[in-house]
């Protein structure tokens, strides 16, 4: 022991003795060594790891969802029973009434035949499994992460979407609704673990293939197998079930007879089914490379109060609701819905008259081509909106394929309009240089090399006939629907500008054929009547464009239906649209559509002819209604298109011909009554005259120069009254003809702008003796003979054969006088 004295008492130890800053503090000072460490811990938690959190409150937070979620999960098995059968079992009619109240149609009439899951082929049942929930008998009754995607679709705004397996999917056929809820979701997620404990796997398909909605108004797979194939569904095929089961998808859709235009989706459907069954080794490969797509039977109804226009009406208003996702297809099966349409009965009725008259009546068994002829028409009110009236074919218990709806016939020439709008919207200019107005010259031979920005394209389109015109103005290009003329302007516009403008005026994007290349401007895109008719009520509207209305209001047991607000807004320009419209209305007055004039009204349209004849259509409008018309040719048997030549006695059918013709009848029935309205135009600069060609341009040129001669106001120029009086026309150019023309040129055009009234197209007329060079000429009064112009429209003056007055129109102005 050190004789050192002993420190006592609370002496401080030397400072060297003490531990680092943070140390744990020695247990001989009154704290725990734990608490010390944990005290150290969280000193230590400094900066940004404070704004994670601990383990500790991470384990927390997830026993704590844990406990929620089971006890949720519980509550809801315990709270959700199994219920009875919901009321699609005993589903009613939907009502459907044109605007005024007056009933359309009533449909609803449930077909539906329970069969036992015996009865169904077992290719037939892997079908479906493929198609629908390849793990049906391994896997559970609920896909919950399935569910989660389709619930946060439905709240997010994002549409509907699947996710349920087929027990799920039964359930809601069977016991709940076809509403789109998360509430709804919640029941069917509870409802489908217990019935997958209280049911077999075969009970749970059974009662779904007998539930399901296959289109056609057949519900379940055996009424489905009688609707398209005619056969028990003991007697159907594996490529037979495996169309079935692509139609679970998409029922009305992937109707290959009712939507042609649809078969591609319908194809790769059901390819994906047999593909399917392969991989899930229920199909050997070799059986399904000799599987061949079975083509459906033709739609069979046995309901008298679905003929004549009804059936196409009801069916286009389904098929408005259901893409316009108002109401989905198996909710609206399930019926009780009153749908008061924008159809107006008067205008309809019209329509059917008009087709009658013009077409139906002049059929004949003699002739075999005119087993051939189909009718589809649409007419919209440009400022509204509404459709108005609608075709869609003879009768729908006879023919179902709506021709107002369908989308595989080419547009032809009612395509060009749109052409020029897009040019006058975008300030186009052609290869050289030179502003495109209704005066701007082109080359119009037949077969003209189309020129771009690098040379020639290698694209030389031939015109009808194969007819070459020379320079000739846009104006004219338009009455006489040259095709070298408008394949070189879609090149200087661009065609992707041109179908911009396209789908801007109310084609659909994704039409098929509505390519961005010179030949768009032809035509070759396979539109429907009503897009079509949508299309020019935005002309017709200059250049507004709201998207059509084919429903007014829907109602279910007195509780209104939201329908989707229609917003318009400005397109094109008010310049481009009315710039057309009055090119357009020359169309009418004396160029390929004079047929048109029936209508009592001034009006503007454009004719068209299919590739190959196999359609013939008509676009036009007045002031207060657009009306689209098309005579197609297909094949009553197989639905193959064919060509309309030698039908209704005529050597060919072109737009100026039955379609012009069912347009003027139609329209002068459903306006009258109403007063007729002039058009309010605001056109480019100088678009209201007409120029010709400038005898100072040598031979004929590639890319004709800037000069154009003298013209005269358009209305001195057509001489022909824009009132309503039909055949009435007034002094010709033909009668003072502009410089380039040969005096005393009778039954022809004259040069280009001096459009002669008396045009024949091979008929004869008189169009007066020609002044000289920039002369005046008296128009004699002669009777003009109307002929049959390029797109079959008459190329005369009286457009019903009346004389033209010997008005002194047409002083022609000194030659060197030119256009800015």
């Amino acid at each position: 022991m050190s004789d050192e004295p002993q420190q006592q008492g609370w002496a401080p130890r030397d400072p060297s003795a003490q531990g680092a800053p943070g140390d744990p503090a020695p247990a001989g000072d009154g704290v725990s060594a734990r608490k010390a460490k944990r005290l150290a811990r969280k000193r230590r938690r400094t900066g940004w790891r404070r704004l994670f959190p601990t383990w500790r409150m991470l384990l927390g937070a997830f026993v704590l969802g844990a406990l929620v979620l089971v006890g949720g999960f519980v509550l809801g098995y315990k709270m959700v029973p199994i219920p009875a059968a919901n009321a699609a079992a005993t589903a009613q009619s939907n009502v459907y009434l044109y605007a005024d109240g007056t009933q359309i149609a009533r449909d609803g009439e449930v077909n539906r035949e329970n069969v036992s899951l015996s009865q169904v082929p077992k290719t037939v049942q892997r079908a479906v499994l493929a198609a629908e929930d390849r793990g049906f008998y391994s896997e559970p009754a609920v896909d919950p992460q399935g569910m989660a995607r389709a619930a946060w679709n439905t709240v997010s705004g994002k549409g509907t979407q699947g996710g349920s397996t087929i027990t799920q999917q039964y359930v809601k056929n069977y016991y709940l609704g076809q509403e789109q809820t998360v509430v709804r979701k919640a029941k069917e997620f509870f409802i489908a673990i217990k019935l997958n404990r209280e049911a077999s796997k075969e009970q749970i398909l059974q009662g779904y293939l007998n539930t399901s909605y296959f289109g056609r108004n057949a519900y379940g797979i055996q009424a489905a197998a009688q609707a398209y194939y005619g056969k028990d569904i003991e007697d159907i095929n594996t490529a037979q079930g495996a169309y079935l089961a692509s139609l679970l998808n998409a029922p009305s859709e992937f109707d290959v007879v009712v939507h042609p235009e649809n078969k591609p989706a319908a194809l790769a459907r059901w390819n994906y089914v047999l593909d399917g069954m392969v991989k899930e080794n229920w199909l050997s490969a070799s059986t399904r490379a000799a599987t061949t797509f079975p083509r459906p039977g033709e739609v069979r109804t046995s309901s008298t109060g679905l003929s004549g226009q009804r059936g196409y009406i009801v069916q286009a208003v389904k098929d408005y609701l259901t893409s316009h996702k108002i109401i989905d297809e198996n909710t609206l099966a399930t019926g009780g819905y009153r749908i008061t349409t924008t159809l107006e009965r008067k205008k309809q009725d019209a329509f059917v008259k008009a087709v009658k008259d013009k077409v139906t009546s002049q059929l004949s068994e003699e002739r075999a081509a005119d087993r051939n002829v189909r009718v589809g028409g649409a007419s919209i009110d440009p400022e509204s909106g509404k459709v108005v009236a609608m075709y869609g074919g003879i009768d729908y218990t006879k023919q179902y394929v709506n021709n107002a709806t369908r989308r595989d016939y080419q547009v032809g020439s009612t395509f060009k309009p749109f052409v020029f709008a897009s040019a006058v919207q975008n300030g186009s200019e052609t290869q050289d240089g030179r502003t495109i107005t209704p005066n701007t010259l082109y080359d119009g031979d037949n077969q003209h090399m189309v020129d771009g920005p690098d040379g020639p394209t290698g694209y030389a389109p031939s015109n009808e006939d194969d007819v070459d015109y020379g320079p000739i103005t846009v104006r004219t290009a338009t009455d006489k629907s040259v095709n070298a003329v408008y394949a070189q302007m879609a090149e200087d516009v661009g065609p992707s500008a041109v179908r911009k403008t396209a789908v801007a005026l109310g084609l659909p994007p994704h039409t098929p054929d509505l390519t961005a290349s010179p030949s768009i401007a032809l035509g070759p895109a396979t539109a429907s009547v009503l897009d079509m008719a949508e299309a020019y009520a935005t002309l017709a509207n200059h250049g507004a464009h709201g998207t059509y209305t084919l429903v007014g209001k829907v109602t279910k047991n007195g509780t209104k239906v939201a329908l989707p607000a229609r917003s318009g807004k400005q397109v094109i320009s008010r310049e481009a649209a009315d710039t057309t419209t009055s090119m357009l209305r020359s169309v009418v007055d004396g160029g390929t559509g004079t047929a048109a004039q029936a209508a009592g009204r001034p009006a503007a349209g454009k004719t068209g002819t299919a590739e190959d004849d196999k359609a013939a259509w008509f676009a036009g409008y007045t002031p207060d209604l657009a009306t689209v018309v098309a005579v197609m040719g297909a094949d009553p048997k197989t639905a193959a298109q064919k060509p309309l030549y030698g039908a209704l006695g005529q050597q060919r059918v072109n737009g100026g011909g039955a379609p012009a013709q069912i347009w003027g009848a139609y329209t002068a029935a459903a306006l009258r009554g109403s007063e007729a309205q002039d058009f309010d135009l605001q056109p480019q600069e100088g678009a209201d005259v007409v120029a010709s060609p400038d005898t100072g341009e040598s031979g004929r040129p590639d890319r004709p120069g800037t000069s154009t001669s003298p013209s005269t106001p358009r209305g001195q120029t057509q001489g022909q009254s824009d009132g309503p009086t039909q055949g009435t026309t007034g002094a010709a150019t033909g009668g003072g003809q502009s410089a380039d023309t040969t005096q005393g040129q009778t039954g022809g055009t004259a040069a280009d702008g001096g459009r002669t009234q008396g045009q024949t197209d091979g008929g004869t007329g008189t169009d007066g003796g020609a002044g000289a060079d920039g002369g005046t000429g008296t128009a004699t009064a002669g009777a003009d003979t109307a002929g049959s112009a390029a797109d079959g429209g008459g190329g005369g003056g009286a457009a019903s054969g009346g004389a033209d007055t010997g008005a002194t129109a047409g002083a022609g102005a000194p030659p060197d006088l030119v256009l800015p």
